[in-house]
Protein backbone atom coordinates (compact mmCIF):
# COMPACT_ATOMS: atom_id res chain seq x y z
CA UNK A 1 0.00 0.00 0.00
CA UNK A 2 2.77 3.01 1.11
CA UNK A 3 4.46 1.50 -2.55
CA UNK A 4 1.05 2.65 -3.93
CA UNK A 5 0.68 5.86 -2.55
CA UNK A 6 4.62 6.70 -2.87
CA UNK A 7 4.30 6.20 -6.92
CA UNK A 8 1.34 7.94 -6.59
CA UNK A 9 2.80 11.39 -5.10
CA UNK A 10 5.53 11.11 -7.41
CA UNK A 11 3.69 10.63 -10.26
CA UNK A 12 1.81 14.14 -9.31
CA UNK A 13 5.63 15.75 -8.99
CA UNK A 14 7.40 14.79 -12.06
CA UNK A 15 10.82 16.63 -10.87
CA UNK A 16 10.37 14.26 -7.55
CA UNK A 17 10.07 11.17 -8.78
CA UNK A 18 13.29 12.04 -11.03
CA UNK A 19 15.18 12.83 -7.72
CA UNK A 20 14.39 9.94 -5.63
CA UNK A 21 14.96 7.92 -8.66
CA UNK A 22 18.88 8.84 -8.88
CA UNK A 23 19.00 8.97 -4.95
CA UNK A 24 18.08 5.39 -5.12
CA UNK A 25 19.60 4.54 -8.00
CA UNK A 26 23.33 6.36 -6.64
CA UNK A 27 22.29 4.02 -2.72
CA UNK A 28 22.27 1.14 -4.60
CA UNK A 29 25.33 1.77 -6.52
CA UNK A 30 27.32 2.56 -3.32
CA UNK A 31 25.77 -0.68 -1.77
CA UNK A 32 27.00 -2.90 -4.87
CA UNK A 33 30.60 -1.16 -4.15
CA UNK A 34 30.52 -1.96 -0.67
CA UNK A 35 30.02 -5.26 -1.14
CA UNK A 36 32.57 -5.69 -3.27
CA UNK A 37 34.99 -4.04 -1.55
CA UNK A 38 34.41 -5.75 1.47
CA UNK A 39 34.69 -9.15 -0.29
CA UNK A 40 37.90 -8.24 -1.94
CA UNK A 41 39.45 -7.06 1.36
CA UNK A 42 38.45 -11.03 3.13
CA UNK A 43 41.45 -12.10 0.52
CA UNK A 44 44.04 -10.38 2.57
CA UNK A 45 47.35 -11.55 0.39
CA UNK A 46 45.01 -10.37 -2.71
CA UNK A 47 44.09 -6.87 -1.06
CA UNK A 48 47.48 -6.39 0.02
CA UNK A 49 48.81 -6.92 -3.55
CA UNK A 50 46.27 -4.71 -4.98
CA UNK A 51 47.56 -1.53 -2.39
CA UNK A 52 51.19 -2.05 -3.49
CA UNK A 53 50.40 -2.16 -7.05
CA UNK A 54 48.51 0.51 -6.92
CA UNK A 55 51.27 2.88 -5.42
CA UNK A 56 53.55 1.59 -7.74
CA UNK A 57 51.43 2.56 -10.60
CA UNK A 58 50.22 5.77 -9.13
CA UNK A 59 54.05 6.79 -8.39
CA UNK A 60 55.31 5.41 -11.89
CA UNK A 61 52.10 7.57 -13.20
CA UNK A 62 53.34 10.38 -11.56
CA UNK A 63 56.43 10.76 -12.54
CA UNK A 64 55.66 9.85 -16.54
CA UNK A 65 52.92 12.06 -16.71
CA UNK A 66 53.95 15.32 -14.59
CA UNK A 67 57.97 15.00 -14.72
CA UNK A 68 60.99 12.71 -13.95
CA UNK A 69 62.57 13.79 -10.95
CA UNK A 70 65.47 15.50 -10.60
CA UNK A 71 68.07 15.56 -7.60
CA UNK A 72 68.54 19.29 -6.33
CA UNK A 73 69.36 18.63 -2.36
CA UNK A 74 72.46 17.06 -0.81
CA UNK A 75 70.92 14.50 0.81
CA UNK A 76 69.65 12.84 -2.64
CA UNK A 77 72.86 13.15 -4.35
CA UNK A 78 74.42 11.51 -1.70
CA UNK A 79 71.77 8.77 -1.72
CA UNK A 80 72.35 8.50 -5.53
CA UNK A 81 76.05 7.97 -4.68
CA UNK A 82 75.13 4.64 -2.60
CA UNK A 83 73.10 3.95 -5.17
CA UNK A 84 75.52 4.06 -7.90
CA UNK A 85 78.04 2.05 -5.65
CA UNK A 86 75.61 -0.72 -4.82
CA UNK A 87 74.78 -1.12 -8.55
CA UNK A 88 78.41 -1.80 -9.02
CA UNK A 89 78.46 -4.53 -6.90
CA UNK A 90 80.62 -2.72 -4.19
CA UNK A 91 79.95 -1.29 -0.87
CA UNK A 92 82.14 1.62 -0.93
CA UNK A 93 84.68 3.48 -3.62
CA UNK A 94 88.80 4.06 -3.34
CA UNK A 95 89.58 7.65 -2.49
CA UNK A 96 90.64 9.29 -5.52
CA UNK A 97 94.01 10.99 -5.69
CA UNK A 98 92.09 14.04 -7.18
CA UNK A 99 89.74 13.93 -3.95
CA UNK A 100 90.24 17.25 -2.75
CA UNK A 101 88.40 18.24 -6.20
CA UNK A 102 85.50 16.49 -5.33
CA UNK A 103 84.44 17.32 -1.52
CA UNK A 104 80.49 18.25 -0.99
CA UNK A 105 78.04 18.18 1.12
CA UNK A 106 76.91 14.61 2.78
CA UNK A 107 79.33 12.18 1.39
CA UNK A 108 82.98 11.49 2.71
CA UNK A 109 86.51 11.04 0.88
CA UNK A 110 88.16 9.76 3.57
CA UNK A 111 89.57 6.82 4.49
CA UNK A 112 86.40 5.97 1.48
CA UNK A 113 84.30 7.66 -0.81
CA UNK A 114 80.90 7.31 0.20
CA UNK A 115 77.66 8.27 1.04
CA UNK A 116 77.57 9.31 4.91
CA UNK A 117 74.23 7.63 5.05
CA UNK A 118 72.73 4.17 6.37
CA UNK A 119 72.29 1.83 3.40
CA UNK A 120 68.63 0.95 3.24
CA UNK A 121 67.64 3.99 0.77
CA UNK A 122 70.97 3.38 -1.32
CA UNK A 123 70.10 -0.61 -1.72
CA UNK A 124 66.23 -0.07 -3.07
CA UNK A 125 67.59 3.02 -5.53
CA UNK A 126 70.27 0.75 -7.02
CA UNK A 127 67.08 -1.96 -7.58
CA UNK A 128 65.73 0.62 -9.57
CA UNK A 129 68.96 1.10 -11.90
CA UNK A 130 69.38 -2.26 -11.86
CA UNK A 131 65.77 -3.25 -12.64
CA UNK A 132 64.45 -0.50 -14.68
CA UNK A 133 67.31 1.38 -15.51
CA UNK A 134 66.85 4.41 -13.55
CA UNK A 135 66.66 4.63 -9.19
CA UNK A 136 63.56 6.55 -9.08
CA UNK A 137 62.32 2.85 -9.87
CA UNK A 138 63.96 1.66 -6.68
CA UNK A 139 61.41 5.25 -4.91
CA UNK A 140 58.39 4.01 -6.59
CA UNK A 141 59.31 0.51 -5.05
CA UNK A 142 59.61 1.95 -1.72
CA UNK A 143 56.46 3.42 -1.49
CA UNK A 144 54.66 0.17 -3.13
CA UNK A 145 56.59 -1.89 -0.10
CA UNK A 146 55.38 0.48 1.72
CA UNK A 147 51.91 0.83 1.44
CA UNK A 148 51.72 -2.89 1.27
CA UNK A 149 53.11 -2.99 5.02
CA UNK A 150 50.51 -0.74 5.92
CA UNK A 151 47.97 -2.48 4.88
CA UNK A 152 49.16 -6.25 6.31
CA UNK A 153 49.59 -3.92 9.61
CA UNK A 154 46.62 -2.75 9.82
CA UNK A 155 44.53 -6.34 9.14
CA UNK A 156 46.59 -7.30 12.73
CA UNK A 157 44.61 -4.18 14.60
CA UNK A 158 41.19 -4.09 12.84
CA UNK A 159 38.87 -5.72 10.45
CA UNK A 160 40.29 -6.08 6.84
CA UNK A 161 38.02 -4.09 5.12
CA UNK A 162 39.17 -1.31 7.26
CA UNK A 163 42.80 -2.29 6.73
CA UNK A 164 42.02 -2.16 3.09
CA UNK A 165 40.93 1.26 3.54
CA UNK A 166 43.62 2.39 5.13
CA UNK A 167 46.06 0.84 3.15
CA UNK A 168 44.23 2.19 0.07
CA UNK A 169 44.63 6.24 2.15
CA UNK A 170 48.12 5.65 2.45
CA UNK A 171 48.75 4.91 -1.33
CA UNK A 172 46.78 9.03 -1.64
CA UNK A 173 48.77 10.49 1.15
CA UNK A 174 50.70 13.65 -0.05
CA UNK A 175 53.86 12.89 1.82
CA UNK A 176 53.93 9.36 0.96
CA UNK A 177 53.55 10.14 -2.57
CA UNK A 178 56.35 12.73 -2.62
CA UNK A 179 58.73 10.37 -1.13
CA UNK A 180 58.03 8.59 -4.75
CA UNK A 181 59.32 11.52 -6.57
CA UNK A 182 62.89 12.26 -4.87
CA UNK A 183 65.60 10.12 -3.48
CA UNK A 184 66.36 11.13 -0.55
CA UNK A 185 64.09 8.28 1.37
CA UNK A 186 61.12 8.00 3.70
CA UNK A 187 59.29 5.05 2.16
CA UNK A 188 61.79 2.70 3.51
CA UNK A 189 61.50 3.53 6.99
CA UNK A 190 57.55 3.74 6.78
CA UNK A 191 57.61 0.22 5.96
CA UNK A 192 60.26 -0.67 8.62
CA UNK A 193 57.76 1.17 11.14
CA UNK A 194 54.72 -0.67 9.68
CA UNK A 195 56.22 -4.08 10.43
CA UNK A 196 56.77 -3.37 13.77
CA UNK A 197 53.39 -2.28 14.65
CA UNK A 198 51.82 -5.01 12.85
CA UNK A 199 54.05 -7.68 14.40
CA UNK A 200 53.95 -5.89 17.89
CA UNK A 201 49.77 -6.45 17.72
CA UNK A 202 49.74 -10.42 15.93
CA UNK A 203 52.25 -10.88 19.09
CA UNK A 204 50.16 -10.12 21.92
CA UNK A 205 47.31 -11.85 20.70
CA UNK A 206 49.83 -15.30 20.49
CA UNK A 207 53.77 -15.55 20.40
CA UNK A 208 54.88 -16.99 16.88
CA UNK A 209 57.95 -17.20 15.38
CA UNK A 210 57.17 -15.88 11.71
CA UNK A 211 55.83 -12.50 13.35
CA UNK A 212 58.88 -12.08 15.53
CA UNK A 213 60.80 -12.56 12.66
CA UNK A 214 58.88 -10.03 10.85
CA UNK A 215 59.05 -7.68 13.79
CA UNK A 216 62.98 -8.03 13.71
CA UNK A 217 63.14 -7.32 10.21
CA UNK A 218 61.23 -4.04 10.67
CA UNK A 219 63.76 -3.50 13.14
CA UNK A 220 66.27 -4.30 10.96
CA UNK A 221 65.07 -1.61 8.31
CA UNK A 222 64.62 1.32 10.65
CA UNK A 223 68.34 0.65 12.06
CA UNK A 224 69.53 1.13 8.22
CA UNK A 225 67.01 3.51 7.35
CA UNK A 226 66.08 5.88 10.70
CA UNK A 227 68.15 4.62 13.39
CA UNK A 228 67.05 7.34 16.03
CA UNK A 229 63.15 7.75 15.34
CA UNK A 230 62.97 3.92 14.96
CA UNK A 231 64.91 2.99 18.25
CA UNK A 232 61.80 5.83 19.44
CA UNK A 233 59.68 3.51 17.93
CA UNK A 234 60.62 0.28 19.43
CA UNK A 235 61.55 1.28 22.88
CA UNK A 236 58.00 2.15 23.60
CA UNK A 237 57.12 -1.26 21.97
CA UNK A 238 59.47 -3.66 23.32
CA UNK A 239 58.40 -1.93 26.16
CA UNK A 240 54.82 -2.25 26.29
CA UNK A 241 55.41 -6.34 25.55
CA UNK A 242 57.47 -6.44 28.51
CA UNK A 243 54.86 -4.52 30.93
CA UNK A 244 52.46 -6.75 29.12
CA UNK A 245 54.33 -9.89 30.35
CA UNK A 246 55.27 -8.74 33.71
CA UNK A 247 53.00 -11.31 35.34
CA UNK A 248 52.72 -14.47 32.94
CA UNK A 249 53.82 -17.77 34.89
CA UNK A 250 57.12 -19.41 33.61
CA UNK A 251 55.49 -21.87 31.13
CA UNK A 252 54.15 -18.63 29.32
CA UNK A 253 57.92 -17.12 29.72
CA UNK A 254 59.26 -20.08 28.28
CA UNK A 255 56.89 -19.97 25.55
CA UNK A 256 57.70 -16.31 24.23
CA UNK A 257 61.57 -17.15 24.65
CA UNK A 258 61.65 -19.72 22.32
CA UNK A 259 58.88 -18.23 20.24
CA UNK A 260 59.60 -14.31 19.97
CA UNK A 261 62.82 -13.17 21.79
CA UNK A 262 64.85 -16.05 20.43
CA UNK A 263 64.21 -15.40 16.81
CA UNK A 264 64.20 -11.65 17.25
CA UNK A 265 67.90 -11.76 19.12
CA UNK A 266 68.88 -13.53 15.74
CA UNK A 267 67.48 -11.35 13.08
CA UNK A 268 69.38 -8.21 15.85
CA UNK A 269 72.45 -10.01 15.56
CA UNK A 270 72.52 -11.01 11.87
CA UNK A 271 71.81 -7.24 11.18
CA UNK A 272 74.14 -5.73 13.58
CA UNK A 273 77.30 -8.22 12.20
CA UNK A 274 76.09 -6.99 8.64
CA UNK A 275 76.11 -3.13 9.83
CA UNK A 276 79.66 -3.67 11.22
CA UNK A 277 80.95 -5.27 8.22
CA UNK A 278 79.58 -2.13 5.88
CA UNK A 279 80.72 0.20 8.49
CA UNK A 280 84.17 -1.10 8.67
CA UNK A 281 84.55 -1.29 4.83
CA UNK A 282 83.62 2.51 4.45
CA UNK A 283 85.38 3.54 7.36
CA UNK A 284 87.84 1.02 8.71
CA UNK A 285 85.82 0.52 12.19
CA UNK A 286 82.90 -1.59 12.49
CA UNK A 287 81.45 0.60 15.35
CA UNK A 288 81.97 4.07 13.60
CA UNK A 289 79.33 4.90 10.41
CA UNK A 290 80.09 7.10 7.85
CA UNK A 291 77.43 9.59 9.74
CA UNK A 292 80.26 9.89 12.51
CA UNK A 293 83.08 9.97 9.88
CA UNK A 294 81.37 12.94 8.01
CA UNK A 295 80.37 14.71 10.71
CA UNK A 296 83.92 14.57 12.49
CA UNK A 297 85.41 16.22 9.54
CA UNK A 298 82.87 18.88 8.47
CA UNK A 299 80.33 19.52 10.62
CA UNK A 300 80.04 22.06 13.13
CA UNK A 301 76.73 22.28 14.46
CA UNK A 302 75.77 18.35 16.32
CA UNK A 303 73.28 16.47 15.63
CA UNK A 304 71.15 16.89 18.95
CA UNK A 305 70.67 20.83 20.48
CA UNK A 306 72.08 19.75 24.06
CA UNK A 307 75.30 18.86 22.70
CA UNK A 308 78.26 21.27 21.87
CA UNK A 309 79.12 22.67 19.25
CA UNK A 310 82.38 21.25 17.52
CA UNK A 311 85.77 22.52 16.59
CA UNK A 312 85.52 24.69 13.18
CA UNK A 313 87.87 22.29 10.68
CA UNK A 314 89.83 23.91 8.62
CA UNK A 315 87.61 23.86 5.10
CA UNK A 316 88.99 23.77 1.73
CA UNK A 317 86.16 25.27 -0.34
CA UNK A 318 84.54 28.29 0.72
CA UNK A 319 80.42 26.54 -0.15
CA UNK A 320 81.01 24.52 2.60
CA UNK A 321 81.58 26.61 5.26
CA UNK A 322 78.69 28.57 3.97
CA UNK A 323 77.00 25.31 4.56
CA UNK A 324 77.77 23.99 7.42
CA UNK A 325 79.32 27.11 9.50
CA UNK A 326 76.85 29.92 7.79
CA UNK A 327 73.94 28.16 7.62
CA UNK A 328 73.86 25.17 9.66
CA UNK A 329 75.98 26.69 12.63
CA UNK A 330 73.41 29.66 13.61
CA UNK A 331 70.51 27.42 13.34
CA UNK A 332 71.91 25.42 15.91
CA UNK A 333 73.01 27.95 18.19
CA UNK A 334 69.39 29.88 18.03
CA UNK A 335 68.17 26.83 19.78
CA UNK A 336 70.51 26.94 22.71
CA UNK A 337 68.66 29.48 24.64
CA UNK A 338 65.33 28.78 26.28
CA UNK A 339 62.93 30.85 24.39
CA UNK A 340 65.04 29.91 21.20
CA UNK A 341 64.40 26.09 21.51
CA UNK A 342 60.71 26.39 22.65
CA UNK A 343 60.29 28.14 19.47
CA UNK A 344 62.49 25.43 17.40
CA UNK A 345 60.89 22.88 19.07
CA UNK A 346 57.16 24.72 18.03
CA UNK A 347 58.22 24.98 14.15
CA UNK A 348 59.55 21.19 14.34
CA UNK A 349 56.42 19.77 15.38
CA UNK A 350 54.45 21.93 13.19
CA UNK A 351 56.71 20.67 10.14
CA UNK A 352 55.98 17.31 10.53
CA UNK A 353 52.14 18.28 11.49
CA UNK A 354 51.45 20.04 8.54
CA UNK A 355 53.34 17.21 6.25
CA UNK A 356 51.75 14.03 7.80
CA UNK A 357 47.88 16.36 7.55
CA UNK A 358 48.57 17.44 3.92
CA UNK A 359 45.92 14.60 3.71
CA UNK A 360 43.42 16.89 5.39
CA UNK A 361 41.17 14.04 5.70
CA UNK A 362 42.71 12.70 8.22
CA UNK A 363 42.19 15.55 10.22
CA UNK A 364 38.88 14.85 10.54
CA UNK A 365 38.36 11.74 12.23
CA UNK A 366 40.95 12.63 14.86
CA UNK A 367 38.56 14.43 16.91
CA UNK A 368 37.34 11.10 18.15
CA UNK A 369 40.95 10.22 19.00
CA UNK A 370 40.13 10.32 23.20
CA UNK A 371 37.02 7.78 22.24
CA UNK A 372 39.48 5.04 20.62
CA UNK A 373 41.96 5.60 23.39
CA UNK A 374 40.04 5.01 25.85
CA UNK A 375 38.29 1.82 24.25
CA UNK A 376 41.34 0.72 23.13
CA UNK A 377 44.74 -0.31 25.82
CA UNK A 378 47.01 -0.82 22.68
CA UNK A 379 46.10 2.43 20.58
CA UNK A 380 47.77 4.26 24.00
CA UNK A 381 50.42 2.27 23.70
CA UNK A 382 51.25 4.06 20.51
CA UNK A 383 49.79 7.55 21.42
CA UNK A 384 53.11 6.97 24.09
CA UNK A 385 55.47 6.07 21.01
CA UNK A 386 54.08 9.39 19.50
CA UNK A 387 54.66 11.64 22.95
CA UNK A 388 58.09 10.00 22.33
CA UNK A 389 58.54 10.45 19.22
CA UNK A 390 57.69 14.19 19.77
CA UNK A 391 60.27 14.71 22.32
CA UNK A 392 62.55 13.06 20.17
CA UNK A 393 62.23 15.52 17.30
CA UNK A 394 62.45 18.59 19.48
CA UNK A 395 65.76 17.10 20.77
CA UNK A 396 67.11 16.82 16.73
CA UNK A 397 68.80 20.04 15.86
CA UNK A 398 67.75 20.11 12.05
CA UNK A 399 63.99 18.32 11.30
CA UNK A 400 62.51 17.40 7.64
CA UNK A 401 58.69 15.77 7.42
CA UNK A 402 60.82 12.31 6.41
CA UNK A 403 61.98 12.32 9.80
CA UNK A 404 58.49 10.99 10.89
CA UNK A 405 58.60 8.08 8.47
CA UNK A 406 58.87 5.40 10.96
CA UNK A 407 55.57 6.51 12.76
CA UNK A 408 53.43 7.36 9.14
CA UNK A 409 52.17 3.67 9.75
CA UNK A 410 51.36 4.88 13.62
CA UNK A 411 49.39 8.08 12.68
CA UNK A 412 47.51 6.56 10.04
CA UNK A 413 46.55 3.60 12.16
CA UNK A 414 45.03 6.19 15.15
CA UNK A 415 43.18 7.71 12.39
CA UNK A 416 41.81 4.35 10.98
CA UNK A 417 40.69 3.61 14.80
CA UNK A 418 39.15 6.85 15.08
CA UNK A 419 37.15 6.89 12.08
CA UNK A 420 35.86 3.49 13.25
CA UNK A 421 34.56 5.16 16.18
CA UNK A 422 33.46 8.09 14.67
CA UNK A 423 31.43 6.30 11.90
CA UNK A 424 29.04 4.87 15.07
CA UNK A 425 28.36 8.37 16.17
CA UNK A 426 25.04 9.15 16.94
CA UNK A 427 23.57 13.10 18.30
CA UNK A 428 20.28 12.93 18.97
CA UNK A 429 20.02 10.12 16.89
CA UNK A 430 21.01 11.17 13.77
CA UNK A 431 23.81 9.25 12.02
CA UNK A 432 26.28 12.04 12.22
CA UNK A 433 29.07 10.01 12.53
CA UNK A 434 28.79 8.15 8.95
CA UNK A 435 28.60 11.95 7.56
CA UNK A 436 31.89 13.03 8.85
CA UNK A 437 33.14 9.96 7.55
CA UNK A 438 32.27 10.01 4.62
CA UNK A 439 33.42 13.91 4.28
CA UNK A 440 36.70 12.82 5.22
CA UNK A 441 36.91 10.32 2.75
CA UNK A 442 36.42 12.82 0.30
CA UNK A 443 38.20 15.44 1.54
CA UNK A 444 41.31 13.43 0.82
CA UNK A 445 40.29 12.15 -2.39
CA UNK A 446 40.55 16.13 -2.59
CA UNK A 447 43.83 16.33 -1.22
CA UNK A 448 44.63 13.64 -3.52
CA UNK A 449 43.57 15.64 -6.93
CA UNK A 450 44.90 18.72 -5.22
CA UNK A 451 48.54 17.03 -4.79
CA UNK A 452 48.74 16.11 -8.64
CA UNK A 453 47.69 19.65 -9.46
CA UNK A 454 50.42 21.02 -7.44
CA UNK A 455 53.39 18.35 -9.06
CA UNK A 456 52.40 19.96 -12.36
CA UNK A 457 52.78 23.42 -11.12
CA UNK A 458 56.03 23.00 -9.32
CA UNK A 459 57.25 21.07 -12.28
CA UNK A 460 56.80 24.01 -14.45
CA UNK A 461 58.56 26.40 -11.94
CA UNK A 462 61.56 23.91 -11.24
CA UNK A 463 61.99 23.53 -15.38
CA UNK A 464 64.00 26.94 -14.85
CA UNK A 465 65.82 26.07 -11.36
CA UNK A 466 69.56 25.24 -11.46
CA UNK A 467 69.21 21.08 -10.73
CA UNK A 468 67.19 20.79 -13.68
CA UNK A 469 69.93 22.75 -15.65
CA UNK A 470 72.55 20.48 -14.25
CA UNK A 471 70.48 17.81 -15.23
CA UNK A 472 70.19 19.21 -19.27
CA UNK A 473 74.02 19.88 -19.32
CA UNK A 474 75.01 16.57 -18.07
CA UNK A 475 72.57 14.47 -20.17
CA UNK A 476 73.68 16.36 -23.40
CA UNK A 477 77.47 15.62 -22.06
CA UNK A 478 77.00 11.66 -21.67
CA UNK A 479 75.73 11.57 -25.12
CA UNK A 480 78.68 13.18 -26.51
CA UNK A 481 80.85 10.35 -27.51
CA UNK A 482 83.95 12.59 -25.48
CA UNK A 483 84.75 12.44 -21.86
CA UNK A 484 84.37 15.65 -20.08
CA UNK A 485 85.78 17.56 -17.31
CA UNK A 486 83.95 20.01 -15.66
CA UNK A 487 85.35 22.81 -13.55
CA UNK A 488 82.62 24.23 -11.38
CA UNK A 489 83.38 28.37 -10.31
CA UNK A 490 80.55 30.04 -8.08
CA UNK A 491 79.52 33.79 -7.51
CA UNK A 492 80.59 35.06 -3.83
CA UNK A 493 76.92 35.09 -2.56
CA UNK A 494 76.29 31.56 -4.13
CA UNK A 495 73.75 29.21 -2.42
CA UNK A 496 75.39 26.34 -0.31
CA UNK A 497 72.31 24.67 -1.14
CA UNK A 498 72.62 25.11 -5.01
CA UNK A 499 75.32 22.22 -5.25
CA UNK A 500 76.76 21.23 -8.77
CA UNK A 501 79.69 18.90 -7.93
CA UNK A 502 78.42 15.42 -7.09
CA UNK A 503 79.90 12.65 -9.30
CA UNK A 504 79.66 8.82 -10.35
CA UNK A 505 81.17 6.57 -7.65
CA UNK A 506 83.53 5.38 -10.24
CA UNK A 507 84.78 8.65 -11.04
CA UNK A 508 87.39 7.48 -12.87
CA UNK A 509 85.77 6.34 -15.66
CA UNK A 510 82.96 8.28 -15.57
CA UNK A 511 82.00 10.03 -18.62
CA UNK A 512 81.63 13.40 -16.66
CA UNK A 513 83.19 14.52 -13.95
CA UNK A 514 82.65 17.67 -11.76
CA UNK A 515 85.37 19.24 -10.04
CA UNK A 516 85.59 22.59 -7.85
CA UNK A 517 87.96 24.87 -9.24
CA UNK A 518 91.00 25.62 -7.06
CA UNK A 519 94.39 27.45 -7.19
CA UNK A 520 96.08 27.28 -10.82
CA UNK A 521 98.44 24.79 -9.57
CA UNK A 522 95.84 22.57 -8.34
CA UNK A 523 93.62 22.95 -11.42
CA UNK A 524 96.41 22.18 -13.73
CA UNK A 525 97.12 19.11 -11.73
CA UNK A 526 93.70 18.18 -12.27
CA UNK A 527 93.95 19.04 -15.65
CA UNK A 528 96.85 17.00 -16.17
CA UNK A 529 95.81 14.08 -14.54
CA UNK A 530 92.66 13.98 -16.43
CA UNK A 531 94.66 14.73 -19.72
CA UNK A 532 92.38 12.73 -22.16
CA UNK A 533 89.42 14.74 -21.09
CA UNK A 534 87.74 17.64 -22.52
CA UNK A 535 87.98 20.51 -19.82
CA UNK A 536 85.03 23.08 -19.46
CA UNK A 537 84.72 25.84 -17.63
CA UNK A 538 81.42 26.41 -15.70
CA UNK A 539 80.16 29.50 -14.03
CA UNK A 540 77.72 28.24 -12.46
CA UNK A 541 75.55 30.88 -10.77
CA UNK A 542 75.17 32.83 -14.20
CA UNK A 543 71.50 33.22 -15.25
CA UNK A 544 72.04 31.49 -18.16
CA UNK A 545 74.93 28.93 -17.02
CA UNK A 546 76.74 27.84 -19.86
CA UNK A 547 80.17 25.93 -20.75
CA UNK A 548 83.09 27.09 -22.32
CA UNK A 549 86.38 25.04 -23.08
CA UNK A 550 89.25 25.65 -20.96
CA UNK A 551 93.05 25.93 -22.41
CA UNK A 552 96.32 25.86 -20.37
CA UNK A 553 98.43 28.95 -21.70
CA UNK A 554 100.00 30.80 -18.34
CA UNK A 555 99.81 29.38 -14.61
CA UNK A 556 96.39 31.13 -14.61
CA UNK A 557 93.44 29.18 -16.54
CA UNK A 558 91.81 31.01 -19.06
CA UNK A 559 88.66 30.80 -20.68
CA UNK A 560 88.67 30.31 -24.88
Amino acid sequence: MSQITLKADTEQVPGLSRRFTRIWTFSLGLRKIQRVFIRLANHRRLSISIVGISAFVVSAALSFLVRFPQPSVHDEFSYLLAADTFAHGRLTNPTHPMWVHFESMHIIQQPSYASKYPPAQGLFLAAGKVIGGNPIVGAWLTVALGCSAICWMLMGWMPPRWALLGGLLAVSHPLILGWSQSYWGGAVAMSGGALVVGAFRRLVRAPDARNAVIMGIGMAVLANSRPYEGLLLCLVLTGALMYWMRNKDSPVWRVWLHRVVLPVVLVLTATVGGMGYYNWRVTGNPLRMPYMVHDATYAVAPSFVWQSRRIEPVYRHKEQRDFHVGWELPFYEGQRSISGFVFGGVVKVLVVLIAIFKAVGLVVPMVAISIAADSNRWIRVLLVSCGLFTVGLIAETFVQPHYSAPFIAVIILIALQSMRYLRLWRWRGWRIGRVLFAASLVMCLVTFVGFWKDSVLQARLDEAGWSAQRARLLEGLRQDGNRHLILVRYAPDHSPHNEWVYNDADIENAKVVWAREMDSTQNQELISYFRDRRVWFLEADATFPQLSLYLETTPALVQK
